[in-house]
């Protein structure tokens, strides 16, 4: 892959490859890889932050206990409520 940088880029790349002895596509791997750091400590963040607003809820007591019980009534909810959609749709195109 060929990647062109803006003159400014390009002239601080090279400064910075000519003072550490290493390469610009080493300084550009390792650039990606800090990036990809940052990218997923903002990811962990923002799940941190949804978990504790979840636990705030749940303080709260706006949660719901979910059991096998209510699973099952929840399954069987949208089981009837996709029959009865399916059996619309037939009458509709009857």
């Amino acid at each position: 892959m060929e990647i062109r940088l803006p003159p400014d880029q390009e002239a601080h790349l090279a400064a910075v490859a000519a003072s550490t002895g290493r390469t610009a596509e080493e300084l550009v791997q390792e650039a990606i890889t800090l990036w990809e750091e940052r990218e997923n400590t903002r990811a962990i963040a923002e799940f941190r932050a949804s978990l504790d607003k979840a636990e705030a809820a749940l303080a709260q007591g706006k949660g719901r206990i979910v059991t096998e019980e209510s699973m099952g009534r929840l399954s069987e909810d949208v089981h009837q409520r996709g029959l009865a959609r399916l059996a619309a749709e037939h009458k509709n195109l009857a």
